[in-house]
Protein backbone atom coordinates (compact mmCIF):
# COMPACT_ATOMS: atom_id res chain seq x y z
CA UNK A 1 0.00 0.00 0.00
CA UNK A 2 1.00 3.49 -0.76
CA UNK A 3 0.68 5.93 1.40
CA UNK A 4 1.31 9.32 -0.33
CA UNK A 5 -0.95 10.88 -2.53
CA UNK A 6 -0.74 10.88 -6.59
CA UNK A 7 -2.50 13.74 -7.70
CA UNK A 8 -2.31 15.55 -11.17
CA UNK A 9 -4.06 16.69 -14.41
CA UNK A 10 -6.44 14.52 -16.41
CA UNK A 11 -5.10 12.34 -19.05
CA UNK A 12 -7.21 12.45 -22.47
CA UNK A 13 -6.55 10.50 -25.29
CA UNK A 14 -8.57 10.09 -28.06
CA UNK A 15 -8.18 5.79 -28.78
CA UNK A 16 -10.80 5.98 -31.89
CA UNK A 17 -12.42 8.45 -34.27
CA UNK A 18 -14.09 8.95 -37.68
CA UNK A 19 -11.49 9.73 -39.68
CA UNK A 20 -13.27 12.89 -41.35
CA UNK A 21 -16.07 14.04 -38.66
CA UNK A 22 -16.92 17.28 -40.08
CA UNK A 23 -16.88 16.18 -43.77
CA UNK A 24 -18.97 13.33 -42.53
CA UNK A 25 -21.35 15.40 -41.36
CA UNK A 26 -22.00 17.51 -44.73
CA UNK A 27 -22.03 14.14 -46.41
CA UNK A 28 -24.39 13.15 -44.77
CA UNK A 29 -26.73 16.29 -44.71
CA UNK A 30 -26.74 16.15 -48.20
CA UNK A 31 -27.52 12.44 -48.67
CA UNK A 32 -31.05 13.67 -47.25
CA UNK A 33 -31.93 15.73 -50.89
CA UNK A 34 -29.47 12.92 -53.04
CA UNK A 35 -31.15 9.82 -54.40
CA UNK A 36 -27.76 8.19 -53.52
CA UNK A 37 -25.50 8.05 -50.65
CA UNK A 38 -22.94 11.55 -50.66
CA UNK A 39 -19.23 10.19 -49.45
CA UNK A 40 -17.03 12.89 -47.32
CA UNK A 41 -14.52 13.28 -50.10
CA UNK A 42 -17.46 14.85 -52.52
CA UNK A 43 -17.95 17.66 -50.12
CA UNK A 44 -16.51 20.83 -51.18
CA UNK A 45 -14.84 24.30 -49.46
CA UNK A 46 -18.27 25.90 -50.44
CA UNK A 47 -20.10 23.57 -47.93
CA UNK A 48 -18.09 23.01 -45.44
CA UNK A 49 -18.37 26.95 -45.19
CA UNK A 50 -22.11 26.93 -45.88
CA UNK A 51 -23.85 23.55 -45.45
CA UNK A 52 -22.41 22.98 -41.52
CA UNK A 53 -23.34 26.40 -40.43
CA UNK A 54 -26.90 25.75 -41.85
CA UNK A 55 -27.50 22.94 -40.37
CA UNK A 56 -26.26 23.11 -36.99
CA UNK A 57 -28.00 27.32 -36.32
CA UNK A 58 -31.49 25.58 -37.83
CA UNK A 59 -31.21 22.65 -35.09
CA UNK A 60 -30.62 19.66 -37.76
CA UNK A 61 -28.04 18.24 -35.37
CA UNK A 62 -28.55 14.39 -36.60
CA UNK A 63 -25.43 15.03 -38.96
CA UNK A 64 -23.00 15.40 -36.84
CA UNK A 65 -24.25 12.07 -34.61
CA UNK A 66 -22.74 10.12 -36.66
CA UNK A 67 -19.42 10.77 -36.31
CA UNK A 68 -18.34 9.03 -32.91
CA UNK A 69 -15.08 9.54 -30.70
CA UNK A 70 -13.85 6.93 -28.39
CA UNK A 71 -12.03 8.60 -25.51
CA UNK A 72 -9.26 7.15 -22.52
CA UNK A 73 -10.04 9.27 -19.68
CA UNK A 74 -7.33 9.09 -16.72
CA UNK A 75 -6.74 11.20 -13.18
CA UNK A 76 -10.57 12.13 -13.32
CA UNK A 77 -12.80 12.30 -10.58
CA UNK A 78 -15.65 10.02 -9.31
CA UNK A 79 -17.57 13.43 -8.75
CA UNK A 80 -16.75 14.56 -11.90
CA UNK A 81 -18.04 11.24 -13.20
CA UNK A 82 -20.96 11.34 -11.45
CA UNK A 83 -21.87 15.06 -11.46
CA UNK A 84 -21.31 15.73 -15.41
CA UNK A 85 -20.23 12.54 -17.38
CA UNK A 86 -22.90 10.42 -16.68
CA UNK A 87 -25.49 12.97 -15.70
CA UNK A 88 -26.78 12.60 -18.93
CA UNK A 89 -27.96 9.37 -21.32
CA UNK A 90 -25.91 9.39 -24.31
CA UNK A 91 -22.70 8.12 -24.23
CA UNK A 92 -20.87 4.75 -23.38
CA UNK A 93 -18.31 4.24 -20.25
CA UNK A 94 -16.01 1.06 -19.23
CA UNK A 95 -15.07 2.23 -15.95
CA UNK A 96 -12.51 0.97 -13.42
CA UNK A 97 -14.51 -1.05 -10.60
CA UNK A 98 -13.93 0.25 -6.72
CA UNK A 99 -15.96 -2.54 -5.94
CA UNK A 100 -13.58 -5.02 -7.81
CA UNK A 101 -10.32 -3.10 -8.27
CA UNK A 102 -8.09 -2.57 -4.35
CA UNK A 103 -6.94 1.11 -4.33
CA UNK A 104 -3.74 0.36 -3.05
CA UNK A 105 -2.62 4.10 -3.79
CA UNK A 106 -4.16 7.49 -2.26
CA UNK A 107 -4.87 8.74 -5.65
CA UNK A 108 -6.94 11.70 -6.10
CA UNK A 109 -8.22 15.01 -7.29
CA UNK A 110 -6.98 18.28 -5.96
CA UNK A 111 -8.59 21.72 -6.76
CA UNK A 112 -6.41 23.95 -8.79
CA UNK A 113 -5.42 27.02 -6.00
CA UNK A 114 -5.88 24.83 -3.37
CA UNK A 115 -3.02 25.46 -1.17
CA UNK A 116 -1.55 26.34 2.21
CA UNK A 117 -3.32 25.38 5.31
CA UNK A 118 -6.58 24.32 3.02
CA UNK A 119 -4.37 22.31 0.96
CA UNK A 120 -3.18 19.90 4.70
CA UNK A 121 -6.48 19.95 5.48
CA UNK A 122 -7.52 18.56 2.56
CA UNK A 123 -5.09 16.00 1.54
CA UNK A 124 -4.91 15.14 5.50
CA UNK A 125 -8.48 14.01 4.90
CA UNK A 126 -7.91 12.39 2.13
CA UNK A 127 -4.99 10.09 3.48
CA UNK A 128 -6.81 9.44 6.34
CA UNK A 129 -9.96 7.86 4.88
CA UNK A 130 -7.19 5.46 2.82
CA UNK A 131 -6.09 4.51 5.85
CA UNK A 132 -9.57 3.84 7.21
CA UNK A 133 -10.55 2.11 3.83
CA UNK A 134 -7.25 -0.62 4.50
CA UNK A 135 -8.63 -1.07 7.96
CA UNK A 136 -12.32 -1.67 7.39
CA UNK A 137 -11.23 -4.22 4.31
CA UNK A 138 -8.65 -6.22 6.93
CA UNK A 139 -11.59 -6.28 9.32
CA UNK A 140 -14.54 -7.14 6.83
CA UNK A 141 -12.74 -9.78 5.20
CA UNK A 142 -13.16 -12.40 8.18
CA UNK A 143 -16.88 -11.57 8.31
CA UNK A 144 -17.33 -12.01 4.13
CA UNK A 145 -15.19 -15.32 4.57
CA UNK A 146 -17.32 -16.49 7.01
CA UNK A 147 -20.68 -15.79 4.78
CA UNK A 148 -19.05 -16.95 1.72
CA UNK A 149 -17.35 -19.94 3.34
CA UNK A 150 -21.27 -20.94 4.40
CA UNK A 151 -22.55 -20.60 0.92
CA UNK A 152 -19.67 -22.36 -0.92
CA UNK A 153 -19.52 -25.09 1.92
CA UNK A 154 -15.90 -24.77 2.63
CA UNK A 155 -15.75 -27.55 4.95
CA UNK A 156 -12.20 -28.40 6.74
CA UNK A 157 -12.02 -30.95 3.64
CA UNK A 158 -12.72 -28.18 0.92
CA UNK A 159 -9.85 -28.26 -1.54
CA UNK A 160 -7.42 -25.79 -1.86
CA UNK A 161 -8.89 -24.23 -5.35
CA UNK A 162 -12.25 -23.78 -3.39
CA UNK A 163 -10.34 -22.63 -0.78
CA UNK A 164 -8.29 -19.73 -2.68
CA UNK A 165 -11.69 -19.11 -4.60
CA UNK A 166 -13.64 -18.09 -1.68
CA UNK A 167 -10.13 -16.06 -0.50
CA UNK A 168 -10.59 -14.10 -3.81
CA UNK A 169 -14.40 -13.31 -3.21
CA UNK A 170 -13.87 -12.62 0.15
CA UNK A 171 -11.46 -9.63 -0.70
CA UNK A 172 -13.75 -8.37 -3.08
CA UNK A 173 -16.81 -8.14 -0.81
CA UNK A 174 -14.31 -6.27 2.06
CA UNK A 175 -13.18 -3.74 -0.51
CA UNK A 176 -16.44 -3.34 -2.07
CA UNK A 177 -18.04 -2.39 1.45
CA UNK A 178 -14.60 -0.31 2.74
CA UNK A 179 -15.16 1.67 -0.26
CA UNK A 180 -17.98 3.52 1.42
CA UNK A 181 -15.21 5.50 2.94
CA UNK A 182 -13.28 6.60 -0.39
CA UNK A 183 -13.68 10.30 -0.93
CA UNK A 184 -15.21 11.37 -4.13
CA UNK A 185 -12.21 13.19 -5.05
CA UNK A 186 -10.90 9.69 -5.79
CA UNK A 187 -9.26 9.23 -9.38
CA UNK A 188 -10.81 6.36 -11.77
CA UNK A 189 -10.12 5.70 -15.39
CA UNK A 190 -12.27 4.84 -17.67
CA UNK A 191 -12.99 4.40 -21.79
CA UNK A 192 -15.14 6.74 -22.56
CA UNK A 193 -17.26 6.98 -26.18
CA UNK A 194 -19.86 10.24 -27.53
CA UNK A 195 -20.93 11.52 -30.47
CA UNK A 196 -19.88 14.70 -31.92
CA UNK A 197 -23.00 16.42 -31.12
CA UNK A 198 -22.69 15.06 -27.32
CA UNK A 199 -19.33 16.72 -26.94
CA UNK A 200 -20.88 19.77 -28.28
CA UNK A 201 -23.42 19.54 -25.78
CA UNK A 202 -21.05 19.06 -23.54
CA UNK A 203 -18.68 22.06 -24.23
CA UNK A 204 -21.61 24.41 -23.94
CA UNK A 205 -22.55 23.08 -20.52
CA UNK A 206 -19.40 22.62 -19.25
CA UNK A 207 -19.42 25.16 -16.67
CA UNK A 208 -23.00 23.61 -14.95
CA UNK A 209 -23.79 21.24 -12.26
CA UNK A 210 -21.43 20.73 -9.28
CA UNK A 211 -17.77 20.57 -11.19
CA UNK A 212 -17.56 23.25 -13.20
CA UNK A 213 -13.96 23.64 -12.76
CA UNK A 214 -12.70 20.25 -13.22
CA UNK A 215 -15.55 20.03 -15.83
CA UNK A 216 -13.91 22.47 -18.21
CA UNK A 217 -10.43 21.57 -17.71
CA UNK A 218 -11.62 17.73 -18.81
CA UNK A 219 -13.99 18.84 -21.99
CA UNK A 220 -11.35 21.43 -23.02
CA UNK A 221 -8.93 18.62 -23.43
CA UNK A 222 -11.42 16.15 -25.08
CA UNK A 223 -12.19 19.04 -27.86
CA UNK A 224 -8.56 19.72 -28.31
CA UNK A 225 -7.97 16.09 -29.17
CA UNK A 226 -10.57 16.23 -31.70
CA UNK A 227 -9.65 19.54 -33.42
CA UNK A 228 -6.13 18.04 -33.37
CA UNK A 229 -7.71 15.47 -35.84
CA UNK A 230 -10.43 17.83 -37.38
CA UNK A 231 -10.40 21.67 -36.65
CA UNK A 232 -13.49 22.24 -38.77
CA UNK A 233 -15.53 19.99 -36.64
CA UNK A 234 -15.81 22.68 -33.95
CA UNK A 235 -14.67 25.74 -35.87
CA UNK A 236 -16.85 26.08 -38.84
CA UNK A 237 -19.89 24.80 -36.21
CA UNK A 238 -20.64 25.42 -32.58
CA UNK A 239 -21.66 27.89 -29.99
CA UNK A 240 -19.57 28.95 -27.35
CA UNK A 241 -19.61 27.79 -24.07
CA UNK A 242 -21.67 28.84 -21.30
CA UNK A 243 -20.45 31.97 -19.10
CA UNK A 244 -20.75 30.85 -15.27
CA UNK A 245 -23.83 33.80 -15.00
CA UNK A 246 -25.59 32.26 -17.48
CA UNK A 247 -25.95 28.49 -15.84
CA UNK A 248 -29.61 28.99 -15.19
CA UNK A 249 -29.39 26.73 -11.53
CA UNK A 250 -27.09 29.34 -10.01
CA UNK A 251 -29.87 32.31 -10.64
CA UNK A 252 -31.91 32.03 -7.54
CA UNK A 253 -29.71 32.07 -4.70
CA UNK A 254 -32.27 32.80 -2.24
CA UNK A 255 -34.34 29.85 -3.19
CA UNK A 256 -31.72 27.60 -1.38
CA UNK A 257 -32.60 26.66 2.12
CA UNK A 258 -31.28 24.69 5.13
CA UNK A 259 -30.01 21.15 3.23
CA UNK A 260 -30.15 18.97 6.84
CA UNK A 261 -33.92 19.99 6.75
CA UNK A 262 -34.60 18.93 3.23
CA UNK A 263 -32.73 15.53 4.08
CA UNK A 264 -34.73 15.08 7.07
CA UNK A 265 -38.10 15.90 5.16
CA UNK A 266 -37.15 13.65 2.21
CA UNK A 267 -36.22 11.14 4.86
CA UNK A 268 -39.16 10.75 6.60
CA UNK A 269 -41.22 10.49 3.64
CA UNK A 270 -38.77 7.36 2.36
CA UNK A 271 -39.72 5.54 6.40
CA UNK A 272 -38.01 2.59 5.92
CA UNK A 273 -37.64 2.25 2.31
CA UNK A 274 -34.93 2.87 -0.24
CA UNK A 275 -37.34 3.68 -2.94
CA UNK A 276 -40.58 5.07 -2.13
CA UNK A 277 -43.44 5.08 -5.12
CA UNK A 278 -44.78 8.18 -5.56
CA UNK A 279 -46.54 8.15 -9.00
CA UNK A 280 -47.61 6.08 -11.76
CA UNK A 281 -49.63 5.10 -14.52
CA UNK A 282 -53.08 4.45 -13.03
CA UNK A 283 -54.98 2.38 -15.57
CA UNK A 284 -51.30 0.69 -16.20
CA UNK A 285 -52.24 -3.26 -16.68
CA UNK A 286 -55.28 -2.27 -18.77
CA UNK A 287 -53.33 -0.07 -21.32
CA UNK A 288 -50.91 -2.24 -21.51
CA UNK A 289 -53.15 -4.93 -22.24
CA UNK A 290 -54.79 -2.73 -24.87
CA UNK A 291 -51.66 -1.87 -26.77
CA UNK A 292 -50.72 -5.30 -26.70
CA UNK A 293 -53.89 -6.46 -28.22
CA UNK A 294 -53.38 -3.23 -30.77
CA UNK A 295 -49.71 -4.63 -31.78
CA UNK A 296 -51.74 -8.53 -32.39
CA UNK A 297 -54.63 -7.53 -33.83
CA UNK A 298 -56.25 -9.14 -31.64
CA UNK A 299 -59.50 -7.67 -29.49
CA UNK A 300 -60.97 -8.50 -25.90
CA UNK A 301 -63.16 -11.08 -27.63
CA UNK A 302 -60.11 -13.94 -28.77
CA UNK A 303 -57.44 -12.12 -26.01
CA UNK A 304 -58.30 -11.22 -22.55
CA UNK A 305 -56.21 -8.51 -20.39
CA UNK A 306 -54.81 -11.04 -18.25
CA UNK A 307 -54.02 -13.31 -21.61
CA UNK A 308 -52.50 -10.15 -23.05
CA UNK A 309 -50.49 -9.16 -20.27
CA UNK A 310 -49.06 -13.06 -20.26
CA UNK A 311 -48.32 -12.85 -23.49
CA UNK A 312 -46.09 -9.75 -22.89
CA UNK A 313 -44.57 -10.46 -19.61
CA UNK A 314 -44.35 -14.32 -19.33
CA UNK A 315 -41.36 -15.25 -20.45
CA UNK A 316 -42.96 -19.25 -21.38
CA UNK A 317 -44.66 -17.06 -24.05
CA UNK A 318 -42.61 -13.76 -24.82
CA UNK A 319 -38.79 -15.88 -25.00
CA UNK A 320 -37.28 -12.63 -25.75
CA UNK A 321 -37.18 -12.34 -22.35
CA UNK A 322 -35.00 -15.02 -21.47
CA UNK A 323 -32.31 -13.66 -23.46
CA UNK A 324 -28.81 -12.20 -22.32
CA UNK A 325 -29.40 -9.50 -24.64
CA UNK A 326 -31.65 -7.02 -24.24
CA UNK A 327 -34.05 -7.33 -27.11
CA UNK A 328 -37.27 -5.47 -25.51
CA UNK A 329 -36.90 -2.17 -27.14
CA UNK A 330 -36.79 -3.95 -30.36
CA UNK A 331 -39.91 -6.08 -29.74
CA UNK A 332 -42.90 -4.77 -31.20
CA UNK A 333 -44.66 -6.54 -28.92
CA UNK A 334 -42.63 -6.19 -25.86
CA UNK A 335 -43.05 -2.01 -26.71
CA UNK A 336 -46.67 -2.19 -25.43
CA UNK A 337 -44.50 -2.19 -21.83
CA UNK A 338 -43.61 1.66 -22.79
CA UNK A 339 -47.19 3.39 -21.56
CA UNK A 340 -46.87 1.71 -17.94
CA UNK A 341 -44.68 4.67 -16.13
CA UNK A 342 -43.68 4.70 -12.67
CA UNK A 343 -41.86 7.11 -10.11
CA UNK A 344 -39.95 6.67 -7.33
CA UNK A 345 -38.16 8.56 -4.11
CA UNK A 346 -34.70 7.26 -3.53
CA UNK A 347 -32.13 7.69 -1.38
CA UNK A 348 -28.66 5.60 -2.30
CA UNK A 349 -24.95 6.95 -1.08
CA UNK A 350 -23.00 8.46 -4.15
CA UNK A 351 -21.09 5.35 -4.69
CA UNK A 352 -24.47 2.89 -5.67
CA UNK A 353 -26.29 6.12 -7.63
CA UNK A 354 -22.79 5.83 -9.90
CA UNK A 355 -24.27 3.04 -10.69
CA UNK A 356 -27.89 3.32 -10.75
CA UNK A 357 -27.47 6.14 -12.65
CA UNK A 358 -26.08 3.91 -15.67
CA UNK A 359 -29.57 3.05 -16.39
CA UNK A 360 -29.69 5.96 -18.20
CA UNK A 361 -33.73 5.16 -19.73
CA UNK A 362 -34.87 4.98 -16.28
CA UNK A 363 -33.74 9.06 -15.89
CA UNK A 364 -33.23 10.74 -12.20
CA UNK A 365 -33.14 14.13 -11.30
CA UNK A 366 -30.41 14.29 -9.25
CA UNK A 367 -29.75 16.81 -6.69
CA UNK A 368 -27.33 19.59 -7.07
CA UNK A 369 -24.57 18.66 -3.79
CA UNK A 370 -23.44 22.34 -3.61
CA UNK A 371 -27.42 23.38 -2.86
CA UNK A 372 -28.47 20.71 -0.80
CA UNK A 373 -25.26 20.31 1.54
CA UNK A 374 -25.19 19.23 4.82
CA UNK A 375 -23.71 20.55 8.05
CA UNK A 376 -24.16 17.06 9.70
CA UNK A 377 -22.72 13.93 8.64
CA UNK A 378 -25.06 12.50 6.19
CA UNK A 379 -24.38 8.81 4.60
CA UNK A 380 -25.46 5.40 4.02
CA UNK A 381 -24.00 2.50 6.17
CA UNK A 382 -23.44 -0.95 4.34
CA UNK A 383 -25.57 -3.68 6.99
CA UNK A 384 -22.42 -5.65 7.34
CA UNK A 385 -20.59 -2.98 8.75
CA UNK A 386 -23.18 -1.65 11.18
CA UNK A 387 -23.30 -5.29 12.31
CA UNK A 388 -19.32 -5.56 13.03
CA UNK A 389 -19.31 -3.25 16.25
CA UNK A 390 -15.31 -2.71 15.54
CA UNK A 391 -15.87 -1.79 12.08
CA UNK A 392 -18.94 0.04 12.52
CA UNK A 393 -17.14 2.44 15.28
CA UNK A 394 -14.36 3.01 12.64
CA UNK A 395 -16.71 4.05 9.80
CA UNK A 396 -18.54 6.39 12.02
CA UNK A 397 -15.50 8.13 12.76
CA UNK A 398 -14.47 8.07 9.73
CA UNK A 399 -18.16 9.59 8.17
CA UNK A 400 -17.80 12.39 11.33
CA UNK A 401 -14.21 13.32 10.26
CA UNK A 402 -15.35 14.04 6.50
CA UNK A 403 -17.60 16.47 6.97
CA UNK A 404 -15.96 17.98 9.67
CA UNK A 405 -13.08 18.49 7.25
CA UNK A 406 -15.35 19.58 4.77
CA UNK A 407 -16.95 22.28 7.04
CA UNK A 408 -13.04 23.40 8.06
CA UNK A 409 -12.56 23.96 4.36
CA UNK A 410 -15.59 26.20 4.25
CA UNK A 411 -14.50 28.06 7.06
CA UNK A 412 -10.91 28.72 5.41
CA UNK A 413 -13.01 30.13 2.31
CA UNK A 414 -12.74 27.54 -0.38
CA UNK A 415 -15.65 27.03 -2.53
CA UNK A 416 -18.32 24.61 -2.07
CA UNK A 417 -17.65 23.18 -4.83
CA UNK A 418 -13.72 22.17 -3.94
CA UNK A 419 -14.50 21.07 -0.36
CA UNK A 420 -17.37 18.28 -1.32
CA UNK A 421 -14.41 16.84 -3.11
CA UNK A 422 -13.47 15.00 0.63
CA UNK A 423 -16.56 14.15 1.16
CA UNK A 424 -16.83 10.03 1.28
CA UNK A 425 -18.75 7.46 -1.30
CA UNK A 426 -21.29 7.17 1.56
CA UNK A 427 -22.85 10.66 0.96
CA UNK A 428 -26.73 9.99 0.61
CA UNK A 429 -28.30 11.39 -2.45
CA UNK A 430 -32.06 11.85 -2.76
CA UNK A 431 -33.90 12.37 -5.81
CA UNK A 432 -36.51 11.31 -8.23
CA UNK A 433 -36.55 8.82 -10.68
CA UNK A 434 -39.00 7.72 -13.28
CA UNK A 435 -38.78 4.83 -16.14
CA UNK A 436 -41.42 2.91 -18.54
CA UNK A 437 -42.04 -1.04 -17.50
CA UNK A 438 -40.08 -1.89 -20.20
CA UNK A 439 -36.74 -0.13 -18.95
CA UNK A 440 -37.64 -0.81 -15.56
CA UNK A 441 -38.39 -4.69 -15.98
CA UNK A 442 -34.97 -4.75 -17.52
CA UNK A 443 -33.01 -3.01 -15.00
CA UNK A 444 -35.03 -5.10 -11.99
CA UNK A 445 -33.68 -8.48 -13.65
CA UNK A 446 -30.07 -7.12 -13.67
CA UNK A 447 -30.68 -5.75 -10.04
CA UNK A 448 -32.27 -8.03 -8.04
CA UNK A 449 -29.82 -10.25 -8.81
CA UNK A 450 -28.00 -11.49 -5.77
CA UNK A 451 -24.76 -10.21 -7.63
CA UNK A 452 -25.90 -6.42 -7.93
CA UNK A 453 -24.65 -3.63 -5.55
CA UNK A 454 -26.21 -4.02 -2.33
CA UNK A 455 -27.97 -0.86 -2.37
CA UNK A 456 -29.39 -0.81 -5.76
CA UNK A 457 -30.93 -4.37 -5.06
CA UNK A 458 -32.66 -3.15 -1.82
CA UNK A 459 -33.97 -0.29 -3.88
CA UNK A 460 -35.52 -2.74 -7.01
CA UNK A 461 -36.78 -5.21 -4.42
CA UNK A 462 -38.50 -2.22 -2.98
CA UNK A 463 -39.93 -1.34 -6.20
CA UNK A 464 -41.42 -4.45 -7.09
CA UNK A 465 -42.92 -5.06 -3.49
CA UNK A 466 -44.87 -1.78 -4.46
CA UNK A 467 -45.43 -2.49 -8.09
CA UNK A 468 -47.05 -5.93 -6.67
CA UNK A 469 -49.53 -3.77 -4.45
CA UNK A 470 -50.77 -1.44 -7.27
CA UNK A 471 -50.52 -3.40 -10.21
CA UNK A 472 -50.33 -7.28 -9.44
CA UNK A 473 -50.56 -8.49 -13.22
CA UNK A 474 -47.18 -6.40 -14.17
CA UNK A 475 -44.92 -7.82 -10.99
CA UNK A 476 -45.56 -11.66 -11.52
CA UNK A 477 -43.21 -11.99 -13.93
CA UNK A 478 -40.48 -9.53 -12.69
CA UNK A 479 -37.18 -10.91 -11.34
CA UNK A 480 -33.43 -11.94 -11.90
CA UNK A 481 -32.39 -13.88 -14.36
CA UNK A 482 -32.72 -16.91 -13.04
CA UNK A 483 -36.41 -16.55 -12.08
CA UNK A 484 -37.33 -15.88 -15.75
CA UNK A 485 -35.19 -18.87 -16.72
CA UNK A 486 -36.07 -21.12 -14.19
CA UNK A 487 -37.44 -24.49 -15.94
CA UNK A 488 -37.79 -22.60 -19.21
CA UNK A 489 -33.98 -22.83 -20.30
CA UNK A 490 -30.34 -23.51 -19.28
CA UNK A 491 -28.63 -22.74 -17.62
CA UNK A 492 -30.64 -20.89 -15.19
CA UNK A 493 -27.68 -18.55 -13.45
CA UNK A 494 -26.51 -16.74 -16.45
CA UNK A 495 -23.48 -15.70 -13.53
CA UNK A 496 -21.24 -18.87 -14.69
CA UNK A 497 -18.65 -19.15 -12.14
CA UNK A 498 -19.68 -16.11 -10.65
CA UNK A 499 -23.15 -17.63 -9.24
CA UNK A 500 -24.05 -16.22 -5.97
CA UNK A 501 -24.86 -19.92 -4.31
CA UNK A 502 -27.93 -19.68 -3.57
CA UNK A 503 -30.73 -21.35 -5.99
CA UNK A 504 -33.10 -17.75 -5.35
CA UNK A 505 -35.62 -19.32 -7.91
CA UNK A 506 -37.24 -21.56 -5.67
CA UNK A 507 -38.75 -18.89 -3.76
CA UNK A 508 -38.39 -15.11 -5.29
CA UNK A 509 -39.38 -12.79 -4.07
CA UNK A 510 -39.14 -14.27 -0.45
CA UNK A 511 -35.37 -14.70 -0.13
CA UNK A 512 -33.17 -13.02 2.35
CA UNK A 513 -29.60 -12.06 0.19
CA UNK A 514 -26.78 -13.00 2.83
CA UNK A 515 -23.78 -11.01 1.72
Amino acid sequence: MDASLRTGPPVVTLRNAWDRPYDGAIAAARTCYSPRVIGPEEVTPGQRDSIGPLTFEAGHHTVYQHAHFEFGLENVSRQFVWAFLHAHPFYNSEQSSQRFVRLDQVAAYVPPGLGGPAREVYEGELEAAWETYRALSAILKEDTHRILGEIRYLTPNASEKRRKKVARESEKKAIELARYVIPVAAFTSMVHTLSGIVLHRLRRMMRTGDVPTEAVEVVTAMVDRVHALDPAFFEKVGEAPLEAAQVVEGRWPELQGDGDALARRIDAQLGARTSLLVDYTARAPETTAEAVRAVLGADPGTLSDAEALARVLDPSYNRYRLETLNLSVHSPLSRALHHASYTFLKRLSHTADSQDQRHRMVPGSRPLMTLTDTRRPDFVTPPLIAANPRAHEIYLASMDRAWRAKERLLEMGVPREAALYVLPNAKALRFHETGSLLYLAHKWVMRTCFNAQEEIYQASMDELDQLRTVHPALARHMGPPCVLRAGRITPTCTEGEHFCGVPVWRSFPDVVRPL
